[in-house]
């Protein structure tokens, strides 16, 4: 049987790292992960999925990474249920996360989105900005 999820999306808060009576790490975050189709508005909705890591990959997760952060994931989908306070059994359905990437450097990850849209690169560093016009370039100046 097969039991794998592969996510990408963003932190919706802080990872919370927390320590087991034996001194295991484990952190929970909650990836939103956009739906591929737009609503009847024409908004795109998310789905907001609660995650799970363990050990040292928990404690490296927590320290790089913070709300808004772009990640990929992969893991399996665990069922898991205990009794509440008030004597009720709650059900918790969760993602295991085995491997985990951050897929935005760290600069960029640090900003507001507003932020990022301002920036636009200069015009001199883009090496398409020609826009398909010829480039002056004598033979003598090619290597072969």
């Amino acid at each position: 049987m097969i039991n794998r999820t592969v996510l990408i999306g963003r932190l919706t808060k802080e990872p919370d790292l927390r320590y087991t009576n034996s001194g295991t790490a484990v952190a929970s975050f909650t990836l939103a992960v956009n739906r591929q189709f737009t609503n009847s508005d024409g908004e795109r909705e998310a789905d907001f999925i609660n995650c799970v890591i363990w050990r040292k990959a928990s404690e490296n997760f927590a320290n790089f990474t913070h709300k808004g952060s772009l990640v990929g994931i992969d893991g399996r989908i665990q069922t898991r249920s205990y009794e509440n306070q008030q004597g009720n059994k709650v059900y918790v359905t969760e993602v295991v996360v085995e491997n985990f990437s951050l897929l935005e450097p760290k600069s960029h990850s640090d900003q507001s989105p507003q932020d990022s849209k301002k920036k636009t690169p200069p015009a001199n560093q883009d090496p398409f900005a020609s826009n398909g016009k010829q480039i002056d370039i004598d033979e003598d100046d090619l290597p072969f």
